[in-house]
Formats: C-alpha cells, structure tokens, sequence
C-alpha cells in the first residue's frame, strides 16, 4: 500500500518550488534587460562566482551560457584567493550569486573586482545586502520559503537561482539570435551537433542499391524494393536518374491495375522527376526538405549529378546512430 504521507511530502516540496520559479516573472523588468544587454555588449567573458549551494548552481549556470554562445567560465572565489584572479580580464563582466547576500568568502573577493573597475551583476534575496551594494545590477532571487518541511534546506533557493539563471541564457540566445548551427558547432561530439554538422554523405544509403530500369516489370521491382529494405526503388536509363517507385505509388498502382499491376512496366509506375539533394549537403538541410515536401526520402547524387545514395527520414533524427 502506497505511503500517502511521502507522496504528499514530495508533492508540496514540487509546488513551493514551482511558486518560487513564478515569483521570478514579476520582476523580470527594465533592469533584467539592461543585465542582457551588458552580458551581450562584454568584450571578454563571463566569469560565474559563489560559494556553496550557489556556487554548484552557478558552475550549472556557466555552462548552460557557454554551450548557447556566450563565453562563460564559474570561479570559485577561494581559488581566485590564491592565483587564479588572474583569470578575469578588465573586458570581462562577473556574475556573483548569494543567496543570502552576505557571504563572507565571496564579498572578500568583491573589492578586488570593482578594482579592475570591472561590472558586477549580483544575484541574492535582499536588494540592501552587499552584494547588492556592490553591484551594478541586482537580480532577486528571493523566495517565500524553502521547499523542505524544515524550511531549511536550500531548495527553492537554489531552483529559483538555477531557473532565473536559464531565462538569462534564453534570454541572451534570443538577443543575439543564436542558431541551432551555433549550438552544433558548440557540441561538435553530441547526438544533436553531429546532425546538424554532419554532411548527407556520412549517413546515406550507399550499398547495395535498389535500381530498377523503366522497362522492367512492376513483379520485378516489387523483389528489388523488398530486398532493398528502404520501401522505395531507383529508377536508371543508362546510368541517368528517371524516377523512383515509392510504397505509396505501389499501393495506388496495385488498386488501379488489379491482376494487370505485376506486368505493368515501372515507368508506367513510377513518379518522374524525384527529389534529390547533394552528398555534399547537410542531414538538418535534408531533413527540411523532406518535411516541405512531406516525402520520406531522398536520392543522393555527387557533383557531377549521378546517383550515389539515398538518405531516408529517420537517419535526419537527433540520436540516430550512423553510419550506413
């Protein structure tokens, strides 16, 4: 039998941390957009700082805006003690997160920042803290309570730091109109960044073609596609492209013809003119085109306008494993 009683524990802990992100969207305002803008117009990076709790969010923070084009790094303020506030240059803007404002580690660090005369964006609960002081602008994260039956355990706090922290990046990827090309070359190893990188040649069919002639009977490219395995035949007159037999145009063909369909040559079957795209050209580029022209394949052909593969819809799928 279900414990209710931990049910109910984790459901109250999910709503107070769901009013805890709400709260932040009243005081998304002028000021939130002047932060935009001075994070956009930074010549250097972005260097992320805290302690803690809010120093883990903000190492989280540092690498959601470098992976969506904005040069970021998190420092934690104890290294920046002993070498590393050579890290920040006088063209870098730093972003400091305390919840409470008045953390003793980072606000020692503070005064070495504003002697570079370099802007800080200060994020904690209380607009009068230091933190705030020595900021140019403030962010509140403050939050009514904390989601744990003790209302002790940073919870809310740090969800509200983490979600202000992803509008800033939405926010900054809509402001400096950043593609999902920008992203791919960013995540050159992931699924995602080896779909959009990737070239059509790197995951088309190549072997073992399904070609067929226009002369051939409809029995006969029935066998080819089936043993083709990607629902469609090539159709070739001396080595130039001519058509293509689809499932569907076997499927109207067989109601149309009845008995007559297996003796019906292809090119009384086939749809002229198919669609091709380049090896050469992107899988995201060809994955568009077969969305605009609602197909699920494409011919492949080289620079010289000869067949040399096909490429089907589901190898333009983020998290497809290739190659062919």
């Amino acid at each position: 039998m279900i414990d209710q009683s931990i049910i109910q524990a984790a459901e109250q802990c999910l709503n107070k941390e769901i009013e805890a992100i709400q709260a932040l969207i009243p005081r998304l305002d002028d000021n939130f957009v002047k932060v935009i803008q001075l994070i956009h117009e930074c010549k250097g990076k972005l260097v992320v700082t805290g302690v803690g709790k809010s120093g883990h969010i903000g190492s989280k923070i540092a690498a959601t805006l470098a992976s969506t084009g904005t040069p970021a790094f998190f420092l934690n303020p104890l290294d920046a003690y002993h070498g590393d506030l050579g890290m920040i240059g006088t063209e870098d803007v730093v972003l400091a997160i305390s919840y409470s404002g008045a953390t003793e580690e980072l606000l020692r660090f503070l005064p070495l920042i504003q002697a570079k005369r370099i802007p800080i964006i200060g994020m904690s609960s209380n607009p009068n803290s230091l933190l705030a002081k020595y900021s140019v602008y403030h962010l509140s994260i403050a939050v009514e309570t904390e989601a744990d039956p003790l209302n002790l355990v940073p919870t809310s706090s740090t969800t509200a730091t983490l979600a202000l922290g992803d509008a800033i990046a939405c926010a900054l990827i809509e402001y400096s109109h950043f593609q999902p090309t920008d992203f791919a070359m960013l995540h050159p190893g992931g699924d995602l960044g080896r779909k959009l990188l990737a070239r059509v040649e790197e995951v088309m069919f190549k072997d073992n073609l399904p070609i067929v002639t226009p002369t051939q009977t409809m029995e006969e490219a029935i066998e080819v596609v089936t043993n083709g395995k990607l629902g469609v035949a090539i159709v070739q007159e001396e080595g130039q492209l001519v058509g293509i037999i689809t499932d569907g145009d076997v499927r109207r063909a067989m109601q149309r013809l009845g008995k007559d369909f297996f003796t019906t040559p292809v090119e009384q079957i086939m749809s002229k003119n198919p669609k091709t795209i380049s090896k050469d050209a992107k899988i995201v580029e060809a994955g568009e085109e077969m969305n605009h022209y609602s197909i699920h394949t494409l011919i492949v052909v080289d620079n010289e306008g000869k067949v040399c593969g096909i490429i089907d819809s589901f190898s333009c799928l983020p998290g497809t494993r290739f190659y062919h």
